[in-house]
């Protein structure tokens, strides 16, 4: 890319963060506001998806199809080396995320 004004200062920042979250304690809660958050978003999903009915199999079958990419991304051999804070966020997300469809379900009986 060029070396624009615009892209030196996008560098600097995405510096800046990665400096910022190298901080241990800034790491664990960035994941642990990552996790809660995918627990919202699995609340959140249950309900609104369970709200009309009509397309419970359709929703499902993109949940799972987003939940096994994510587990696909986080346990490539590629990533397995070195973990990135994105990566693990990521992965964070998706376990809040099946952790609340657990809860719910088991709300529900069934």
């Amino acid at each position: 890319m060029q070396n624009t004004r615009l892209n030196n200062l996008f560098d600097a920042i995405a510096t800046r963060l990665g400096q910022w979250f190298l901080n241990p304690w800034r790491r664990l809660s960035l994941l642990l506001i990552s996790f809660l958050f995918g627990f919202f978003l699995g609340n959140a999903v249950s309900t609104t998806a369970g709200q009309e009915g009509v397309l419970d199999i359709v929703v499902a079958a993109f949940l799972v199809l987003l939940t096994e990419i994510t587990s696909r991304i986080f346990y490539s051999p590629r990533f397995l080396e070195r973990r990135s804070l994105l990566v693990d966020s990521l992965n964070l997300l998706k376990v809040g995320f099946i952790y609340s469809l657990f809860l719910e379900a088991f709300k529900l009986g069934s």
